[in-house]
């Protein structure tokens, strides 16, 4: 008997040592922009053995999550994350808007109210002033009275400010003027002496005084397209590799010292990311006690490159490949120095992005561009015509058409005729499914299907005056890039989401789930409240 104590013990002992707390003590979102589904599921094999493979064989996989919205943009996105409803409810439709008060163009966290702290003035007026339903990481920060550390990291204001809600304790993007990270005085007075320690490395001019080579060996891209082809953009038309981005940098900057931005049109903004993190997570002593707290990280090389070179492109195939690098490298720190049974992470995207419509052409798919600019160039003609001359249209962003409302008022006409008109004119160019007025979404009397998606992304104060939707295969030619996202197609709303660590067993969900299920699903598993506007419900396989 004394036998069978003695060696039953450590088995105890050891088994204990692997429960779980009763809550995490640190939440880590990992949210990649432009990802799609498949582009896991492709690359998977080649993925080494400590990143998002481990998140997958070690975690819990849904294979159907969607965004259901129609405009599948990166602001949005994070938003819906965060606060666990649609664009309709949370206040940021898409990424500007028009206003017809100010009669200006506005950028989604865009606040002349606040200052810039560090990096240059204008990259500074950002806040999530535009943001109007609590997040979960609010809830969490609510619920502990502050004892929770809430911070977000995202090279884009929108994607560190809406992740991190009202109530982060710091939130940080790159700045494209100085190559260094900053935030603004919502949120801090002065930089941490971490972040500007971190600044002072220097780690965007190192970058930029380097190549852009293959990660891997050539035959690990096979099943991308051929390296240089006629389909994609690139860097002012060189498009492939290596990309000797010190000379791409001062061709862009005009030999000037500047040219900072070309670091987030490569995967080396990935690695900036991750290092910034870690920095982070050193410092403000993340996940060390019994109070859950919270970190949001954002990934955006694979969308400026999904945008010059294609989904199916080496260059993407690479950024993905590199990504994976950088969450094995995290994951790592993670482990060692937090542990896996304290960290829960959610590993997800922004939205996904079609394919390049020259490509679809040459399978002889249905594809091509719709260009706006031209489009409404001949909306204004087309008005002029029928309501005499001027300025009837105020603009277009995001497949919406903002009316001159005042000057509609002025001369008299019906609001709702004209919305009409300009939505029977929009619809008869080439790609365009449909185009619906203001006034269709004004009663949401309808069931599912695309009416339901756009409805989910309507605001009243902020959506334009005509909705367009586009074929599949069609996408919205913008500048020189060749590939675009925005529609409630597979391409863009079908994303990869997995669940690793803490609690969490291994296991693959087939049911198709809701992108605002996420925070439904923190606020379940930390027991805080729901984020006040959510319409998302906990996934429940993750409570067995």
């Amino acid at each position: 008997m004394m036998g069978i104590m003695i060696t039953s013990l450590p088995l105890l002992q050891g088994q204990g040592a692997y429960l779980p707390p009763e809550k995490p003590r640190l939440v880590i979102g990992i949210v990649v922009e432009q990802l799609r589904y498949d582009h896991v599921e492709k690359f998977r094999d080649r993925f080494g053995e400590n990143g998002i493979r481990k998140l997958i064989n070690e975690g819990a996989s849904f294979k159907n999550a969607y965004f259901e919205y129609m405009l599948t943009q990166s602001a949005p996105g994070h938003a819906t994350i965060a606060t666990g409803t649609e664009p309709a409810y949370h206040g940021i439709p898409s990424e500007n808007w028009y206003v017809p008060l100010k009669d200006e163009l506005v950028y989604c966290t865009k606040d002349a109210q606040v200052y810039p702290v560090g990096g240059s003035f204008e990259s500074g007026l950002h806040s999530p002033v535009n943001l109007e339903a609590t997040t979960f990481s609010d809830e969490l920060r609510m619920s502990t009275n502050k004892l929770s550390k809430v911070f977000s990291i995202g090279p884009r204001e929108s994607s560190a400010i809406l992740s991190g809600g009202h109530a982060a304790n710091g939130a940080y993007w790159f700045d494209n003027t100085t190559g260094t990270w900053m935030s603004s005085n919502y949120y801090v007075d002065s930089l941490p002496v971490w972040v500007n320690d971190f600044n002072a490395m220097n780690h965007a001019e190192t970058y930029l005084n380097s190549t852009w080579s293959l990660f891997k060996p050539a035959e690990m891209y096979a099943d991308c397209l051929p390296d240089s082809n006629r389909f994609e953009a690139g860097f002012n038309t060189v498009n492939y590799f290596p990309y000797d981005l010190k000379k791409m940098r001062q061709k862009e900057a005009g030999g000037t010292k500047n040219g900072f931005s070309l670091v987030r049109e490569t995967p080396f903004i990935n690695s900036i990311t991750t290092g910034l993190v870690i920095k982070l997570l050193e410092h403000e002593q993340l996940g060390r006690d019994d109070v859950t707290d919270y970190l949001s990280i954002c990934y955006p090389a694979t969308d400026n490159i999904g945008h010059r070179f294609g989904p199916s492109s080496v260059e993407m195939g690479d950024a993905i490949l590199r990504l994976d690098d950088e969450i094995a490298r995290l994951l790592t720190y993670i482990n060692d120095n937090i542990g896996k049974r304290n960290v829960l992470i959610y590993f997800t995207s922004a939205h996904g992005v079609a394919e390049i419509p020259a490509v679809l052409e040459s399978y002889r798919i249905p594809s091509g561009y719709f260009r706006p600019m031209q489009a409404v160039q001949l909306l204004r003609s087309y008005m002029n015509a029928l309501y005499g001359e001027g300025d009837w249209v105020k603009g277009y962003s995001e497949r919406q058409v903002f009316l001159n409302r005042t000057l509609i008022e002025d001369a008299r006409l019906s609001l709702d005729d004209v919305q009409k008109k300009v939505a029977r004119f929009l619809v008869q160019f080439s790609g365009v499914t449909a185009a619906y007025p203001y006034s269709a979404f004004e009663a949401d009397d309808f069931g599912g299907g695309n009416m339901r998606r756009i409805m989910n992304n309507f605001n009243p104060l902020r959506s334009g005056d005509v909705i367009i939707t586009l074929n599949p295969g069609w996408v919205e030619k913008e500048g020189d890039y060749v590939a675009s996202h925005n529609s409630p197609y597979e391409c863009d709303s079908h994303v990869p989401l997995v669940w690793y660590g803490w609690a969490i067993n291994r296991t693959t969900i087939s049911r198709r789930v809701n992108m605002t299920d996420i925070a439904a699903t923190l606020s379940s598993l930390c027991k805080t409240p729901f984020p006040n506007a959510c319409t998302g419900e906990p996934m429940t396989e993750l409570f067995r």
